[in-house]
């Protein structure tokens, strides 16, 4: 495959298991386009026009042609500078690397992180919060986070990849969709009755057993094994942690057990304060769920795959 498809089909991908719903999903589309259309001069130039085609800011081709062929991966959670030189390190070796994926972003799309956010107020107003709602209590916290992310240095493994002439390009808000749809179906079809029963159900799954073996499985951090689940809501999307006042529009809506990767301890205050079951699944081991399902589309196409940062690799395909 060429680097192009391979981002390509990682975009259809998210687009497909967006827990929006394809029809939101193209709407944002369509309003990025009549946008684009509108503006002159150096706005117009400045544009990211990936936005046209990709909704997800924080999915990017960080470096690297697009035509280039593409045989082999190095894939992992967390990639830096490191990581980078691994790939030059295994070249080096002998080992064939034409590309390095990395899920959680860098460069441009980890300084557009706060873009993707947006797609939360959707979400929740799935789950019953009016989106007005929604959306009022979405802005500041996708200020702050656009805040926090302004001092840090984006481009530093790009930069290293660029030097290298390693191609690079980072997967994230797709595959997150991806585990997301994936466990909130799997929760809709088997339908515990109580906490507990979530928790069992996550550690049948390969890429929680492995976690369970090193200290990091799904742990409960607010309720108790034994309480009623009531309306599950699997918060595995949207670029990182939504606005703590959500807890008490969720639980006004009839959520009774939150399904996250991680949880800051104001939002677990929060979640507790208004009743709200969470579940920690655990963040590397749901970000390898979601990128095993990414990377099944790879295989399937003659991609060999070589995982590293954290990334544990579980074919299902």
């Amino acid at each position: 495959m060429k680097l192009r498809d391979i981002y390509e089909l990682v975009v259809r991908k998210g687009i497909e298991n967006d827990p929006r719903g394809k029809k939101e999903v193209e709407r944002d589309l369509k309003k990025a386009k009549e946008a684009f259309k509108e503006l002159k001069g150096t706005e117009k130039k400045e544009f990211d026009q990936e936005a046209l085609t990709n909704p997800y800011s924080d999915t990017r081709i960080l470096y690297g042609d697009g035509d280039r062929e593409v045989k082999t991966a190095l894939v992992g959670i967390d990639i830096e500078a490191a990581e980078i030189l691994l790939a030059d390190r295994l070249k080096e070796k002998g080992r064939n690397i034409d590309l390095v994926i990395a899920h959680h972003p860098e460069g441009k799309a980890l300084a557009a992180l706060s873009e993707v956010m947006h797609m939360q107020s959707e979400i929740l107003e799935k789950f019953g919060v009016p989106i007005s709602v929604a959306q009022g209590i979405m802005v500041s916290r996708i200020s702050e986070v656009k805040r926090g992310l302004l001092p840090l240095n984006h481009n530093k493994a790009v930069d290293v990849a660029r030097i290298l002439d390693i191609p690079f390009m980072c997967c994230h808000t797709p595959a997150d969709n991806m585990v997301t749809t994936f466990l909130q179906n799997l929760f809709d079809k088997k339908k515990p009755d109580t906490v507990g029963e979530v928790v069992k159900i996550l550690k049948d799954l390969p890429e929680y057993q492995e976690a369970v073996k090193n200290s990091a499985g799904p742990t409960i951090v607010t309720g108790s094994k034994e309480r009623k689940t009531g309306k599950i809501f699997v918060d595995m999307t949207g670029g990182t942690g939504g606005s703590e006042d959500a807890f008490s529009k969720l639980a006004q809506a009839g959520v009774g057990t939150l399904v996250c990767m991680h949880i800051g301890e104001k939002h677990r205050k929060e979640a507790e304060k208004n009743h709200i079951n969470v579940v920690i699944a655990g963040h590397m081991a749901s970000d390898s769920l979601g990128m095993n399902l990414i990377v099944d589309n790879l295989v399937s196409q003659g991609i060999d795959i070589i995982p590293c940062a954290g990334f544990t690799r579980y074919q299902r395909s």
